[in-house]
């Protein structure tokens, strides 16, 4: 199969993980997926079925213990620790139930951040952060830091950091689980929306199939 036509490609992924007793706890058992540039894909299942841990292994923030990651064509279980974390620093994007902003920075340092870490000069770190908070209609809460911003507007933050570097792919884990209906079907329209614009491929986790219908494609899990 010429795993280059895919930007991400799972094969048989496996994880499981040793307990005290002495048991393995199996969390994915062959699990497999194509995902093609600029596809949105739907992750749907139940709490507790082991999406997180999905995508923590697609995010190369945790090691499958068997089968095929291809992400752009590249093999990740053949790279070294050094170049999984180069790959997932300029090639990933992460949005999270929960924010996880850094409180002491405001809007805008928070998304200049994963840039400068990628060494993007200050300058065009700070314009590309304008740019994308603008999109997302917060343009005006630029020097807030997160205690000073909603629930909603947090979460579009989050938004704008995951794409700050341009990522090929953005994984989001029940990215507007943590919001009331009228704010999370704000959030996740501007994020489709941004998404759509910028070409990035995208694979959410969501519990909420009137959500998971409006993407591409739907995969259960």
């Amino acid at each position: 199969m010429n795993n280059r036509q895919h930007i991400l490609y799972a094969d048989s992924l496996s994880k499981s993980y040793k307990q005290a007793h002495g048991d393995d706890l199996h969390i994915l058992k062959d699990f497999s997926l194509e995902m093609f540039p600029k596809e949105i894909v739907a992750l749907v299942g139940p709490s507790g079925s082991g999406k997180s841990t999905l995508l923590h292994v697609l995010g190369l923030l945790d090691k499958a213990n068997s089968g095929k990651l291809h992400i752009d064509g590249k093999d990740m279980m053949a790279m070294s620790d050094s170049e999984r974390t180069k790959t997932r620093r300029n090639d990933l994007g992460f949005i999270y139930q929960f924010h996880h902003l850094l409180p002491e920075f405001s809007a805008l340092e928070n998304v200049m951040l994963p840039q400068i870490i990628a060494g993007i000069d200050h300058d065009t770190a700070r314009k590309r952060a304008k740019d994308i908070l603008s999109q997302l209609k917060l343009g005006h809460r630029l020097d807030n830091r997160p205690a000073k911003l909603s629930g909603g507007e947090q979460q579009r933050v989050a938004i704008a950091r995951a794409l700050a570097n341009n990522p090929k792919i953005i994984l989001a884990d029940e990215p507007t689980g943590n919001l009331d209906p009228e704010t999370a079907e704000e959030v996740f329209t501007m994020f489709m929306d941004l998404v759509r614009n910028t070409g990035t491929s995208a694979l959410i986790a969501t519990h909420n199939f009137d959500l998971a219908m409006r993407m591409d494609r739907l995969v259960k899990f």
